[in-house]
């Protein structure tokens, strides 16, 4: 059994966000209430998160989430990275380092941030008193296992700071972060009907850094999962009206969604 628990649906003010409240979303839908993006992933008994929002702690706590063997990093921008520190208790439970997996400019800015939480050598690491996150690197659309997962990352565009998306088991998960553009030799690399696909909203109508709900259609089309959810929802993206244009197939997630699959 495989699956997938959005941990946090929302882009980086969440909803209610301090500025807007609410916006246009409903806040007697308890599925309007959002904290900021995060992903837990479980394929072949192998767990790991997309990100770690700020939100990371109360959002392992709601879940049930006590370990974690790895965390794949999409960019820099701190609503997907600066909880962290809340990794330190994954190690504390269950003794052992965290590997890290980033691109190499996410990964320098990660260590200037946070290099404290960083062990090139885990070896002689206590993660009882010293957090022990291992960092990796890799190159885009270059393969790579960890365990027994098949990953594949690429490069996303149109985003203010580099950004990657992620393909398990050559489709069988697809993790999309905040884009505006995927380039079609990216998406050669999903060589299956994907269980999930995951693509970012914020705005129905779009920005300038993020892709609209019309555009995230198109690449349903082209991607045919069984099943996409749209996560990363700002104040302007309330539940029942995204849900009212998803085609069959397609919903908005919500904090807490759990996604189960053989």
């Amino acid at each position: 059994m495989s699956k997938i628990i959005i941990l946090g649906s929302g882009a980086a003010p969440g909803v209610p966000s301090l500025a807007c409240g609410f916006g246009n979303c409903d806040p007697k839908n308890p599925k309007n209430y959002r904290s900021r993006s995060g992903t837990y992933i479980e394929i072949n008994n192998t767990k790991f998160l997309i990100d770690t929002s700020p939100d990371l702690r109360l959002q392992l706590l709601n879940a049930k989430i006590k370990d974690v063997d790895a965390v794949f990093y999409t960019h820099e921008h701190a609503d997907h990275l600066h909880g962290i520190d809340d990794l330190r208790e994954i190690n504390r439970i269950n003794k052992r380092a965290i590997e890290l997996y980033a691109s190499p400019k996410t990964l320098d800015t990660i260590k200037n941030r946070f290099g404290y939480l960083i062990a090139e050598d885990t070896q002689n690491i206590n993660p009882l008193y010293r957090a022990a996150l291992h960092p990796n690197t890799f190159n885009y659309n270059e393969s790579f296992y960890f365990k027994s997962v098949k990953v594949t990352p690429i490069k996303l565009f149109g985003h203010n700071v580099e950004c990657a998306g992620y393909i398990f088991n050559d489709g069988e998960v697809v993790f999309i972060a905040d884009f505006k553009e995927i380039e079609d030799n990216a998406l050669l690399h999903i060589k299956r009907q994907p269980e999930v696909l995951i693509m970012p909203l914020t705005t129905p109508s779009g920005t300038c850094f993020h892709a609209s709900l019309d555009k995230l259609l198109e690449y349903h089309q082209k991607i045919s999962p069984k099943r996409m959810l749209i996560n990363h929802m700002a104040v302007e993206s309330d539940y029942n009206e995204v849900n009212s244009r998803c085609p069959l197939g397609v919903e908005p997630a919500f904090d807490g969604m759990e996604i189960n699959w053989i």
